[in-house]
């Protein structure tokens, strides 16, 4: 049973560090998100921008900056995309090593019942053996023994 016991500790470990990598993606998928959101947030705003700027004669290369300027800008949005959805995915993975983690230790330790509920089995019917014994014993030595007052 000791080393029974020392699986189903061992592969509960695993299943707490499983829950701390499943954790860690998740905060790492939530700053990714909150970072797509600034990129998001600070492209719309340099639209605005741009847009109530549009009234005010601009010159050719600035607009031709400007123009630059959100390109990369939607290409930082496009890489943090792919960046989410690699996130995503890892998430996905630690969710299902810690699932698996834990079918391991629910199966460990129904198995641990199983045979804990054998040995007490086993015992109870052990216990009861050696009372049988014992009543026999008793009950031959009394039909072998006169009782008081008796004159065989």
């Amino acid at each position: 049973m000791k080393g029974f016991l020392l699986a189903i500790e061992l592969a509960e470990r695993q299943r707490d560090e499983r829950a701390k990598q499943l954790a860690e993606a998740q905060r790492n998928l939530i700053f990714g998100r909150q970072q797509m959101l600034q990129l998001q947030t600070y492209a719309a705003d340099t639209d605005a921008r741009w847009t109530g700027a549009a009234a005010v004669a601009l010159s050719a290369e600035l607009v031709r900056h400007h123009y630059q300027f959100v390109a990369r800008l939607q290409q930082a949005i496009g890489m943090q995309e792919g960046a989410i959805a690699n996130l995503l995915h890892l998430e996905s993975v630690a969710k299902h090593a810690l699932l698996q983690a834990e079918c391991r230790v629910t199966g460990l330790q129904q198995v641990l019942r199983r045979r804990q509920a054998q040995a007490a089995l086993l015992e109870q019917r052990r216990e009861q053996a050696r009372m049988d014994e014992m009543a026999a014993l008793l009950y031959a030595r009394n039909r072998n023994t006169p009782a008081f007052g008796d004159t065989r």
